[in-house]
């Protein structure tokens, strides 16, 4: 395989060809994932906050997911184009250079919250999220081809299963500091509405910042891809195509969920629940995403079987054990009453079982598992629809354990074997975040119209083609030489 050395790209350059696996690089990676994962789903808490702020319809303020995944849309076309037009941008500037870039987004838009809040302008807002979505599309294209690379071809999945559990680890301690700050700690000093937002989101601006300078001046491996080209040869491949089409909808079930759970749980016909109660639910949401992740990591590896199903079995138990605790807490009486906490955590045990089952039954095969725990969440979300209450509170959590291994493993299938068009398919499959812009506004209408129940037909039809990618589609146009020269 030929490596790129330019002088735009100063990182150490290895073969990508190799067995070894590059774990403190690796390591390093999962910082980023954890970071963005936390400030994506901050989004859950903000739409809510901002509602009241600004009086806005479901539909208006639906727009908060319409310009932040907008953003991954618009800055992946960008990318793509230029790599149609003049050759791969990363296979010129390196990953880590892209990485520093994305990060350096991020931080801008996080400081335009500030001037938001400071003059109560919701287009502002919307900006700032349309710049931090910039960067964060920069991040995904540049670090999930990263992470498959950085070993062998036949374990990207249980990398990226892995990289983007700490993703999830961000997903699932971001709805709790984040629903503390924003709706205890900053309302009790006095900021109410879009104020309370001002200073979380400075900090992590800032936060941004210091990573991009710490990152700009490490040095990481260059695992090279093959000659810089011009044109847009990833469009040519059946199974690419389709992959694209499945990250749209993917994405765009998820973020529909996600965005709707706290509105949902606090119905009087579903549990009646206050947003800041609601929002610990959206936490168990995105932690069944970082069980899943841990477990599909385990899965796909190449572990031994033994180890591999004691970890299969600890890891949920583990996680339901933490829940159990962590909800058996009262603050007010500050001791645990584990009865109490036994009470709201017991309706999660059969989810769990379950994950566990599938597992079994997807055998470490990607496709199969992608098709098997996308067509549990179409059937969690049928159940949902008919039948309402707590059953209904419990099957959309529940959505967030079977949707953990969607993202890493549609990445990898479409990934596996494109060689020297890594970096294009992954803008093209980054692209496809714009899902999440365009599906929870047609959420947000349903739900104005009918109800926010019925809404969700909208993520169950996503979810349906996701299964379906993962029994044929990225087999599609696909035979044993499909490989693309390295």
């Amino acid at each position: 395989m030929a490596m790129i050395h330019t002088p735009a790209a100063p990182d150490v350059a290895v073969p990508s060809n190799h067995a070894q696996t590059y774990r403190g690089p690796f390591v390093i990676m999962t910082v980023l994932f954890f970071m963005w994962g936390f400030i994506t789903v901050l989004n859950d808490i903000l739409i809510p906050r901002l509602q009241d702020a600004f009086t806005l319809t479901n539909y208006e303020i639906m727009f908060v997911q319409t310009a932040f995944f907008g953003a991954y849309f618009i800055g992946s076309l960008l990318y793509f184009l230029i790599s149609a037009s003049a050759g791969d941008p990363i296979a010129r500037i390196g990953y880590k250079n892209g990485v520093v870039i994305g990060l350096a987004l991020a931080a801008v838009g996080g400081a335009m919250f500030w001037p938001a809040a400071s003059h109560l302008s919701y287009p502002l807002f919307l900006g700032g999220l349309f710049v931090v979505g910039l960067g964060f599309a920069m991040l995904q294209i540049a670090a999930n081809p990263y992470v498959t690379i950085l070993g062998p071809e036949r374990t990207a999945s249980s990398r990226l299963n892995l990289a983007q559990a700490f993703n999830s680890l961000g997903t699932t301690t971001g709805p709790l500091i984040g629903g503390y700050l924003i709706y205890e700690y900053f309302a009790k000093t006095g900021a109410s509405g879009a104020e309370s937002v001002k200073i979380p989101y400075l900090a992590f601006s800032i936060i941004f910042g210091v990573i991009a300078v710490v990152f700009f001046f490490l040095h990481l491996p260059h695992v090279g891809e093959g000659k810089i080209e011009a044109g847009i040869g990833a469009l040519k491949y059946p199974h690419v195509v389709l992959g694209v089409l499945a990250i749209f909808m993917y994405v765009g079930g998820e973020v529909s969920v996600g965005s709707q759970i706290i509105k949902f749980l606090g119905e009087p016909n579903v549990a009646g629940m206050s947003a800041i109660e609601a929002s610990k639910y959206v936490s168990l949401f995105w932690g069944g995403m970082l069980i899943g992740r841990f477990m599909g990591a385990v899965e796909l590896s190449e572990m031994k079987k033994g180890n591999k199903q004691l970890l299969l079995a600890g890891i949920p138990a583990l996680a339901f054990f933490l829940f159990w605790v962590l909800r058996s807490w009262d603050s007010g009486q500050h001791q645990f009453d584990f009865g109490a906490g036994w009470i709201i955590v017991k309706n999660y045990l059969p989810m769990l079982a379950l994950c566990w089952l599938f597992f079994q039954f997807g055998k470490g095969i990607a496709g199969r598992t992608l098709f098997v725990f996308s067509t549990t969440i179409v059937a969690l979300l049928a159940i949902a629809i008919l039948i309402g209450g707590k059953t209904a509170m419990w099957c959309i959590v529940g959505v967030g354990l079977f949707t953990s291994i969607g993202w890493p493993n549609i990445f990898s299938l479409v990934l596996d074997g494109m060689g020297v068009l890594k970096s294009q398919v992954s803008s093209l499959l980054v692209m496809a975040v714009v899902g999440g812009a365009v599906l929870p506004p047609i959420m947000g209408k349903i739900a104005d119209h009918w109800s926010r129940q019925t809404a969700f037909i909208v993520p169950l039809i996503a979810y349906a083609y996701v299964a379906f990618y993962g029994i044929y589609g990225y087999k599609a146009g696909r035979s044993a030489k499909t490989r693309i020269s390295e």
